[in-house]
């Protein structure tokens, strides 16, 4: 065997050196014709001179030509994902509109800006809307021809060899007393047993291997418009709401059960799944020692559900990350607390108010605070109609008296205390306004104070009361319960967005690891009635594993057809396999591998 060669990297050229070099690729394309046709699906770039003249089509044409190039593609892909960070680190409308108000009242300056770059509703604003749709136009445009060119390529055969192997950047030579047709044959039985693509086209093989690469990257388009569709439609047809139910409470599937709901613009909010849970029990256990103290260890809810109206009720346990499935809406738990129990009487001893009142947790630590609201049944001393309100602060283990602050040193309920402190008045519930139910407005109420003029207020051990001044009735802290928080939620095409998301990891994979190349062998008699075989490769990307493999196909053959003794063999020569070696003195580049 001898003349294996392949191209070294160009080096940087001067604008008259790479005129010539163009003249001579258009020359080397000319010679090498269908061979060196594309080997990819991709659409050859135009430039503004190579244009007709640009009229109306003229720049549609280019315009068109461009939003679906790979390049633009990508472009729009980072802008995407640009677009993304202010949705991420700003608070959205669409998620929780408190945030959003905080936000503006503590950032005055920003916020307008803001607001008029539509930057509290990312997602749904128009540069947002502007880039998806551009970057779906975009990948369709791209994926259309090319589907149809692959197809193509898959139904033709690969093209014949050209009139000079030598132009191309793997190639090798010997030759061998076997008959021209012998030799064909074998390297036709050769490369279909290698899994190429192959025919005897004229006095040469033609094969074709590596068609898995543009597979992979028709897959991987196909695959982003599998996701942007699927997040497309999870946007415009999801529904999240969130409820907080006490241990023996229940929740059923409407939405005048949820205390927030949030859907798609094109959600029916009339087909939720008919479904509904009671929490029997929460569990929480922590770790008690060591660094990781107080780290949640068991940490579930176990509910009794029921699916439709007149479901068999099942047994369950919802875990973090383990959520309820039912018709497809998933119930998760979020979180947890502690609801102490209180009773409330009037001057005259009776009981107007008895409930579990959930605190929100303020530390890990489940130290909490909130209200409790009397709103309805209790009368002042007089008999007059009169409304309650306490603020209330919980830890579930206090550390005692002159012990520190009164936070909780652990989260599991080993010693409860409830500190309150009490109103009277009106609470503001009657005006109509929403009104946060952890939080007391005090505006239209007065403190209940002691027997010193000084603010009434008093921490409570489980059976302890604190009783009203003035004969106003008093509140008992009667015992605890716990509550979880559950996010009830029905996310559409979440299972399509992970297959397209696995589907765009293996078609990148097989877009970048598999080559695609031609091969040719060509056998035909010399002048002097010897046969000269002739093998040569081209790949779409400058690789060493194409000469690589043209050689090892060249040893498979080389020992059907072994190379013929002549009066030129020198000590070079290998003792093998009676192969003469010689490198090529300088290398043509050659058309068709795209750049």
């Amino acid at each position: 065997m001898s003349n294996t060669k392949s191209t070294p990297p160009q080096e940087r050229e001067r604008p008259d050196e790479r005129e010539v070099r163009a003249e001579r690729d258009r020359e080397t394309a000319r010679e090498l014709g269908a061979a060196g046709s594309q080997l990819s699906t991709a659409p050859r770039e135009e430039s503004l001179a190579n244009l007709p003249a640009m009229g109306v089509i003229g720049w549609a044409r280019w315009f068109w030509r461009q939003l679906t190039s790979m390049r633009v593609a990508l472009i729009l892909l980072f802008l995407l994902s640009l677009g993304a960070i202010p949705g991420s680190l700003i608070p959205q409308n669409s998620v929780d509109e408190l945030k959003v108000q905080t936000f503006k009242g503590l950032h005055t300056t920003v916020s307008p800006i803001y607001e008029k770059l539509q930057f509290f509703d990312v997602y749904s604003s128009v540069w947002f809307s502007a880039i998806y749709i551009l970057l779906f136009v975009s990948l369709i445009g791209c994926i259309v021809p090319r589907t149809g060119t692959f197809v193509g390529q898959l139904r033709s055969r690969p093209p014949g060899a050209p009139k000079r192997l030598t132009r191309l950047p793997a190639y090798t030579t010997w030759r061998t007393e076997a008959e021209p047709e012998q030799v064909r044959e074998a390297a036709l039985a050769m490369m279909r047993k290698r899994r190429y693509r192959a025919h005897e086209a004229g006095d040469a093989v033609a094969a074709e291997k590596g068609y898995l690469r543009e597979a992979g990257n028709l897959m991987f388009h196909i695959a982003l418009i599998v996701m942007l569709v699927a997040f497309a439609w999870g946007q415009l047809f999801k529904s999240e709401g969130g409820k907080l139910v006490v241990e023996g409470d229940g929740f059923s599937n409407t939405i005048t059960q949820y205390d927030d709901f949030k859907s798609g613009s094109l959600y029916d909010k009339d087909s939720l799944a008919p479904f509904s849970f009671t929490l029997d029990d929460f569990v929480g256990t922590y770790e008690r020692s060591g660094p990781q103290i107080g780290t949640p260890r068991t940490y579930e809810a176990r509910i009794t559900y029921s699916e439709g109206a007149y479901g068999t009720s099942k047994k369950a346990v919802i875990k973090v990350n383990e959520p309820l499935v039912v018709d497809g809406t998933k119930v998760y738990l979020n979180a947890h607390g502690y609801a102490p129990v209180v009773s409330v009487k009037d001057g005259r001893g009776k009981e107007v108010y008895k409930a579990a009142v959930p605190l929100l947790p303020i530390d890990n630590n489940v130290t909490s605070s909130g209200a409790i609201k009397v709103m309805d049944g209790y009368r002042d001393k007089k008999g007059e109609k009169e409304q309650l309100g306490f603020q209330a602060f919980f830890v579930p283990t206090f550390a005692g008296s002159g012990k520190g602050t009164m936070f909780s040193q652990f989260p599991a309920a080993d010693m409860p205390v409830l500190a309150l402190n009490g109103f009277h008045g009106s609470l503001g519930v009657d005006s109509g306004l929403p009104q946060n139910v952890y939080q007391l407005n005090t505006s239209k109420m007065k403190e209940f104070k002691d027997s010193q003029g000084k603010q009434l207020k008093q921490r409570l051990l489980v059976g302890d009361t604190m009783k009203l001044p003035g004969g106003a009735g008093s509140i008992t802290f009667e015992g605890l319960q716990e509550w979880a928080s559950f996010q009830i939620s029905e996310q559409p095409a979440s299972g399509w967005a992970l297959t397209g998301a696995i589907g765009a990891i293996a078609g990148l994979a097989g877009s970048l690891f598999i080559q695609r190349r031609r091969v040719w062998i060509r056998a035909v008699r010399g002048a002097d009635g010897v046969t000269v075989v002739e093998m040569a490769g081209l790949g779409r990307s400058e690789s060493a594993k194409l000469p690589e493999e043209l050689a090892d196909l060249a040893v498979t053959l080389n020992a059907v057809a072994p190379t013929a003794p002549g009066p030129d063999t020198d000590p070079d020569t290998d003792p093998d396999s009676g192969t003469h070696v010689v490198a090529a003195s300088s290398a043509e580049p050659s058309e068709g591998a795209e750049k």
